[in-house]
């Protein structure tokens, strides 16, 4: 069984590590570096972003409020996600949420006749299920290695934290049908993966060569954008499985499944040996299930249309 003290360790990392973020900021967003971020009664805004600073929401917000540290309080009504990490989140009675709820490392206090339409993911920043999380620090000291496997980790987390924000909340739809196409067809869609990977691989060595005589290079650009984007896509409709198989009973929406897959494959990703293999098959179903469902967007890429016989010539 594994040791209590690396167990704590590991899920530290994995809670204290989730962020997200805009895509790009437009009109009607409020974003800003520990500032104090009031929506009155009579304003509405897009989204509301801080780093270290308070958000107070008494209008309308239509998208997400986040917050990296500092305080949210909300007394009015959110159209998407309210997500704090490391924040302090009030929900005063009046509030309401028509997203998902999302608290990282951070606190929630509500008062009675709040309401929350989508689902509630809650870590506490001082213990989870029972373990306390200052002891797995304690112990991180005795490992020398530990330093640098946590900093990658923080950093590769936080990453696809966004990455997965900005696509859950851009593609909910196709999001949503890429990752019920796992359940359906899974061996179809690792079979497709599997080739698609070696294909490429292939492609990029066969780039690389021609790099010698410069035409490889915008080729090997183009490949390696493209890889990206398979990539990124195929990872957060697997991370939307995970998350759903596990909130099937549930409402769930995109952002909040794929968020709670995201905190499940990072755990699972901790483990020696099993968390590389692991890495290798999501690597293989996530090129498999972008490709076969075309970005989300048709339940087999290959499939071929039927074409409705011909009426009989009449007589």
């Amino acid at each position: 069984m594994m040791n209590k003290k690396i167990l704590a360790i590991l899920i530290a990392i994995v809670i204290l590590d989730v962020g997200s973020a805009l895509a790009a900021r437009q009109s009607g967003d409020s974003v800003g570096l520990r500032d104090r971020h009031v929506v009155s009664r009579d304003e509405t805004r897009d989204n509301v972003v801080t780093l270290g600073g308070d958000i107070i929401v008494e209008g309308k917000v239509r998208k997400s409020v986040l917050a990296f540290g500092g305080t949210i309080t909300v007394s009015g009504e959110v159209g998407d996600a309210v997500v704090g990490v490391g924040a302090r989140i009030t929900l005063k009675s009046t509030a309401v949420i028509k997203g998902d709820l999302i608290s990282l490392g951070g606190t929630i206090d509500k008062e009675p006749g709040f309401r929350v339409d989508g689902d509630t993911v809650y870590f506490k920043g001082s213990e989870i299920s029972g373990i306390n999380l200052s002891d797995g620090l304690k112990g991180l000291l005795t490992f020398s290695f530990w330093p640098i496997i946590i900093i990658f980790k923080m950093v590769n987390i936080f990453i696809w934290a966004i990455l997965v924000f900005i696509v859950a909340m851009l593609f909910p739809k196709q999001v949503t049908l890429a990752g019920g196409e796992i359940r359906k067809s899974f061996w179809p869609i690792f079979g497709t993966g599997l080739l698609a990977l070696i294909c490429f691989t292939f492609l990029v060595i066969f780039a690389a060569l021609l790099c010698l005589v410069l035409i490889g290079i915008p080729i090997l650009f183009a490949l390696v954008i493209a890889g990206l984007v398979v990539k990124i896509f195929g990872k957060v409709a697997l991370f939307y499985f995970f998350g759903e198989s596990l909130l099937r009973r549930t409402k769930s929406s995109p952002l909040g499944a794929a968020m709670l897959g995201l905190l499940i494959v990072s755990f699972v990703g901790f483990i020696p040996i099993i968390g590389w293999l692991f890495s290798l098959v999501l690597s293989i179903l996530g090129w498999g299930v972008a490709i076969r469902t075309k970005f989300g967007t048709t339940e087999n890429w290959y499939q071929q249309k039927r074409v409705p016989p011909a009426p009989a010539p009449t007589a």
